[in-house]
């Protein structure tokens, strides 16, 4: 006998599941895996060449798309999606830059297009706002406004860039009982799905430790950590099953830990923002540990932005993205080269199987989560990565700084939600 998960084995298991035709168990806003889905939520469909045949939301939406060219534009594409999607409306757009504004027009046909979004949300009864810009300075003035006009948003990432600002807009739209997705499309993955139900069966053992990077490159350090650092964090907190309660950091400026005069503003409406090698370490509720980890200029090919699961029985490993690949290595040592056991691809299919699903862009990642928000508000429940997911994403995020201001490990969540780097001394 063996204590491997072989290919069958966990085909069965998805069978026995009922996964093998969804591949799209739901996650609670804290990541955890939904025992099950809301009683009001049809079944999905068997898969597609193009991924997951969708539960079909049941109503139709008008919806609303902010853009800013030239300040985070309509991010990675966030706007295109909802000209695919039947059952929306598209009644306008805005953008302040007339050019900007011109070509959304064309690329969108909406009714109408305003120069001010206020105007927009002012005047149009709007069901759900896409808030597309990559600058995250704009993104809690933009939350804001949705909030009054009460739509639903469909948001790029980061969240904002304080928690000042997550707190406030957390409150605004739970008062109205309104729904935020942000567009880190990697939850959403087929592929992820099917990773955490490895997991949960065993496929490496017990969790025990999870390893993150950023991309490393011009933007290493605390830039990375903002920008691809946010998605190495939501997948922490997918394998982790939730928060971690303890964070300490060293964050450096050419190797030197860094001063108030280190502070500068931050590209893409970053904020406040000091570092060129970032190294943080998390302790999680059940006893995982994790780690992020990136250093200025010291990119690979290919890349290390991804995160390792290390687990009692063996090793899984997932880039971030929509439809990214996966590797497992079922070897408790972690060893390959003592052991001799090979890594194996994982994909929606499972261990070692070919990817039936052939859109893996990010538009297909945006309209899986488009789709999950509006049966979300449909279903009173949480989107797969919902509010509550951003604001923790952001949480991990700033612990660092303040964990390397007060020179200690801290306690999360926060006590203090000033941002750390406006307070260091």
């Amino acid at each position: 006998m063996t204590n491997r998960l072989t290919r069958r084995g966990f085909q069965c298991s998805l069978v026995a599941t009922g996964l093998l035709a969804s591949l799209s168990p739901t996650r609670s806003a804290m990541g955890t895996l939904a025992e099950e889905p809301s009683p009001n939520e049809p079944t999905p469909n068997e898969p597609t060449p193009n991924g997951p045949s969708p539960i079909k939301p049941a109503r139709q939406y008008r919806v609303g798309i902010i853009g800013a060219t030239g300040r985070g534009d309509y991010g990675h594409a966030v706007d295109v999606p909802f000209t695919r999607l039947p059952n929306v409306e598209l009644v306008a757009c805005a953008d302040a830059n007339p050019q900007g504004l011109a070509k959304a027009v064309e690329r969108l046909r909406p009714q109408k297009s305003y120069a001010d979004y206020h105007e927009m949300l002012s005047r149009e009864s709007l069901d759900l706002v896409a808030i597309c810009p990559r600058w995250i300075d704009q993104h809690f003035e933009m939350l804001s406004a949705a909030a009054q006009a009460n739509c639903h948003v469909y948001m790029e990432k980061p969240f904002c860039p304080s928690l000042v600002e997550c707190d406030k807009i957390r409150k605004d739209f739970e008062a109205k009982n309104l729904k935020l997705a942000i567009a880190h499309t990697g939850q959403y993955s087929p592929v992820l799905a099917t990773v955490l139900e490895l997991v949960r069966h065993g496929a490496i053992g017990e969790v025990l430790e999870l390893r993150g990077r950023g991309k490393e490159d011009h933007r290493g350090g605390a830039e990375d950590l903002w920008v691809l650092g946010s998605h190495i964090f939501a997948l922490m907190r997918s394998f982790a099953q939730g928060d971690p309660i303890r964070c300490s950091a060293r964050i450096e400026v050419q190797g030197q830990a860094i001063r108030k005069e280190h502070v500068v503003d931050g590209n893409e409406g970053l904020g406040p923002l000091a570092g060129d090698h970032v190294q943080a370490h998390y302790t999680f509720p059940n006893g995982i540990s994790g780690s992020f980890g990136s250093r200025k200029s010291m990119a690979a090919n290919p890349s290390r932005f991804a995160l390792q699961v290390f687990g009692s029985k063996g090793v899984l490993e997932i880039e971030s993205g929509y439809l990214a690949p996966a590797y497992i290595l079922q070897d408790g040592s972690w060893s390959p080269g003592r052991s001799g056991k090979k890594w194996e691809k994982v994909t929606s299919a499972g261990i070692g199987l070919d990817e039936p699903i052939q859109d893996g862009t990010y538009q297909a990642g945006h309209l899986a989560a488009i789709a999950d928000l509006m049966l979300a508000i449909e279903n009173q429940r949480e989107p797969k990565c919902s509010l509550g997911d951003a604001l923790g994403i952001t949480e991990m995020i700033l612990a660092t700084f303040e964990s390397q201001r007060v020179g200690h490990e801290i306690a999360l969540p926060l006590e203090s939600r000033v941002h750390p780097l406006t307070l260091l001394g």
